[in-house]
């Protein structure tokens, strides 16, 4: 993982990490059947790392330019706090989040892969890219993944994020009890 100067600081202070959907929490693939979007590969570490985040007092949101009924399902399933779907300007959804959750900028983390991503990249105070983002997002971005979208980079940002926060050995510690984390799945 890649960080830029104050990275870290910001890191502490994040209330709220918004995600892009397609090329973040996916590979980027888009397959589709007769019927429209067939299928979306989610990973399931990203999942966890989500989960975690949950556990660890940070709210989650999507915000993404598609509408799909499959990542309706995966935000219920990652009990997503808030899901903005077929947002082409993201940054009407990101406002009202803000507002809604009396967060700041510099509260709320932002990952993304792609040029219409740049916009709350700049905006969020910690804006995260995967390992795979064009070039002009990698730039911009404070934290740059080592993995690439949907196959771990989400985990990667989460555990930075909740190690700066001193959160993750307890976390982690929950699974090495005799009692098993309850209330946490991929």
């Amino acid at each position: 993982m890649k960080t830029k100067n104050g990275a870290s600081e910001i890191a502490k202070k994040i209330k709220l990490i918004i995600f892009d959907v397609d090329g973040t929490l996916t590979d980027g693939c888009i397959y589709m059947g007769p019927e429209g979007e067939a299928m979306k590969a989610f990973s399931a570490r990203d999942g966890m790392g989500i989960a975690l985040a949950h556990k660890g007092d940070i709210k989650s949101a999507v915000i993404t330019g598609r509408s799909s009924r499959i990542m309706a399902k995966r935000g219920k399933e990652l009990k997503i706090d808030a899901l903005y779907q077929g947002c082409v300007d993201k940054r009407g959804a990101y406002e009202e989040l803000k507002l809604k959750l009396s967060l700041r900028d510099e509260e709320i983390a932002y990952v993304g892969d792609d040029l219409n991503d740049i916009p709350l990249i700049q905006q969020a105070g910690l804006g995260c890219c995967v390992g795979d983002a064009v070039s002009e997002v990698k730039e911009l971005a404070l934290v740059v993944a080592d993995y690439p979208g949907g196959k771990g980079a989400v985990r990667e940002i989460l555990e930075f994020i909740l190690k700066e926060q001193g959160k993750w050995d307890s976390l982690v510690s929950t699974f090495t009890g005799k009692k098993a984390a309850e209330g946490v799945s991929q």
